[in-house]
């Protein structure tokens, strides 16, 4: 079995390299505003190879997957980006570069008092909460390394193990007693004083081995000179503060409930949004001429005459798949459909995952599984493909599947075969994997799935995750609170490059918020799609966890096509719920 083991690990390695030195050819148009760009530069980081845009802003590259692509012309913005095994049409549009002058200029600080950082402290990650008060290491004068509880590692023994992996120069002494380390930092007078720490305003010079990491909200490494104006000279070797679920649980006053951020902002939502009905308006002329058929029967006529004109587009088949599958239930003949023209789907894993999201809303588990496992095979470097095979295998009620795919991702993660440890996609698989031991446990009884604490204890409302087929769709996702109030998260090369950047190259393309259930009430989310550089649609699958994490926890998966840009559209809302939080 051992040996299956380490047959199977150096072969998914071998894929995961070959998936890395695919050769591709990609071509497009550069342009700002709408205006070709003449002579634009066209980079390869790989080969060194440039080549410049034509009258038309039209270029050529020779490329291969993983390589990333700069996208240069005189007072533009520069655009870098990855390339993917899908990679092949990439129309550009350059932004006007923002020139920093040389000059200073000294503005005021803006010093919050102590009860506006309570009510920051539960979705700001910058704070920290000390014996002297909560702190933002933005405005410190020494060194402040921030741990989230959303960044702890599987597997850690305990809460030494949890800070030593995951901030940089920790040194952790177990020679004396194991259970009771002294632990030494970098950058505190040369490492030649042991850490102290300071629990939820308890001081103390020896390691807190009475605090379970499960109840842990929050770390803080603080190192330098300036901490001897607060903790002396006991502090000569740096502060450990550590900040516990139940001695940091700022609640507002007037409701009982978390501080609702939406309402800190003051966006108020006018309900400008269009509704379904206004949005259905907009879809392709085949499928308002389907929709207008009067029986089954002339509908498959009319496809067979349609299906003539539109045989290179895999989008025509998908939403003639969705119509027949929903309008006539008739999954066998859009199941016919899909495989008369799989040619457009086999080796297109974009393809393939809108398809897989389409299986899953119409409740067949099965398909959407085999659809994930060839995508895993063709995308074996990618994080996304872990997970996907991992919930699709609990899907089918094959747990303990799903598990070894959580442990094979886990391993893989600290070989360095898959970049995907950061504070936007670990904290997911690891809910994932927690979630699954919780509501599995009985049947999961190998001793490779018994790992890790619960993430998912302290938490008790609606779980919303939002994935999308395409990796190059630009979006905003918009959440309305129940008083009208909204907050805005957009994935765009505009307004988060780098983000962008970072799912290419660790390949993953989801996004997590939950919802307190502390108080009920109305969300609605509402999304304007921006387009994506080869201007076509995209699929948005957004799946909702009602009572997550409990025995009675259920879920139900939506899926949009992203066709309509520029404009707020309704997609859905979700009851019992009222403070947003992002992780």
């Amino acid at each position: 079995m051992k040996r299956n083991l380490i047959t199977s690990v150096l072969l998914c390695c071998m894929f995961i390299l070959q998936a890395q030195d695919k050769q591709l050819t990609i071509r497009g148009k550069v342009s700002n505003m709408d205006t070709p760009l003449v002579n634009a530069e066209v980079s390869s980081e790989k080969s060194g190879e440039t080549v410049k845009t034509d009258i038309n802003g039209k270029y050529e590259l020779n490329t291969s997957a993983g390589d990333l692509v700069t996208f240069t012309y005189p007072g533009l913005s520069d655009m870098e980006i990855v390339v993917e095994d899908v990679s092949s049409v990439l129309n550009i549009s350059l932004n006007t570069a923002v020139n920093v002058l040389d000059e200073v200029v000294v503005e005021k600080t803006k010093i919050k008092s102590q009860a506006q950082l309570r009510k920051e402290y539960n979705s700001n990650k910058n704070l920290i909460n000390t014996a002297f008060g909560i702190l933002d290491k933005e405005i410190t004068n020494f060194s402040v390394r921030i741990i989230d509880k959303s960044e702890f590692l599987f597997g850690g023994i305990d809460l030494a193990s949890a800070i030593q992996y995951r901030a940089a120069g920790i040194r952790v002494d177990r020679s004396v007693d194991f259970y009771k380390p002294t632990i030494y930092l970098r950058g505190s007078a040369l490492g030649m004083f042991p850490a102290i720490y300071d629990v939820d305003g308890l001081i103390l010079t020896e390691f807190p081995d009475f605090v379970n990491i499960e109840n842990v909200e929050r770390i803080a490494i603080l190192s330098g000179l300036g901490l001897g104006i607060k903790y002396g000279g006991q502090g000569n070797g740096g502060i450990i503060v550590i900040n516990t679920k139940g001695g940091n649980t700022y609640r507002d006053p007037r409701t009982g409930g978390p501080y609702d951020q939406a309402l800190l902002r003051n966006n108020i939502y006018e309900g400008n949004a269009l509704s379904k009905e206004q949005a259905s308006k907009n879809v392709p002329t085949y499928l308002k001429e389907l929709y207008a058929t009067t029986s089954e029967r002339e509908a498959v006529d009319l496809y067979k005459e349609q299906s003539a004109r539109y045989t290179s587009s895999m989008y025509y088949f998908l939403d003639v798949f969705g119509y027949f599958a929903a309008k006539w239930k008739n999954t066998s003949l859009a199941d016919q459909i899909i495989a008369d023209h799989w040619y457009l789907f086999k080796d297109n894993p974009v393809g393939m995952k809108a398809l897989a999201y389409l299986y899953q809303t119409m409740g067949n588990n099965e398909k959407a599984h085999e659809l994930y496992k060839e995508i895993f095979i063709l995308r074996p470097n990618y994080a996304q493909s872990y997970r996907d095979l991992a919930l699709s295998y609990a899907d089918i009620g094959d747990y303990k599947k799903s598990a070894s795919i959580y442990a094979r991702y886990d391993y893989l993660v600290a070989e360095g075969f898959i970049r995907a440890e950061d504070k936007e996609f670990t904290p997911l698989m690891e809910r994932e994997f927690s979630n699954l031991l919780e509501l599995h446990r009985k049947e999961l009884t190998s001793t490779e799935t018994k790992k890790g604490p619960s993430l998912n204890s302290g938490f008790e409302g609606t779980r919303l995750v939002f994935e999308w087929n395409d990796s190059e769709a630009e979006f905003q996702l918009q959440f309305v609170n129940p008083n009208d109030k909204y907050y805005n998260w957009e994935h765009s090369m505009l307004a988060d490059p780098e983000l962008i950047r970072v799912e290419k190259l660790k390949g993953y393309s989801c996004k997590e918020y939950l919802i307190d259930g502390s108080i009920t009430g109305q969300w609605k989310v509402n999304l304007k799609y921006l387009g994506n550089k080869s201007l076509t649609p995209a699929y948005l699958k957004a799946t909702i966890y009602h009572n997550f994490g409990s025995k009675s926890q259920r879920k139900e998966v939506k899926v949009f096509k992203l066709q309509l840009k520029n404009v707020n559209q309704e997609l859905f809302k979700v009851q019992n719920s009222l403070s947003l939080v992002s992780n």
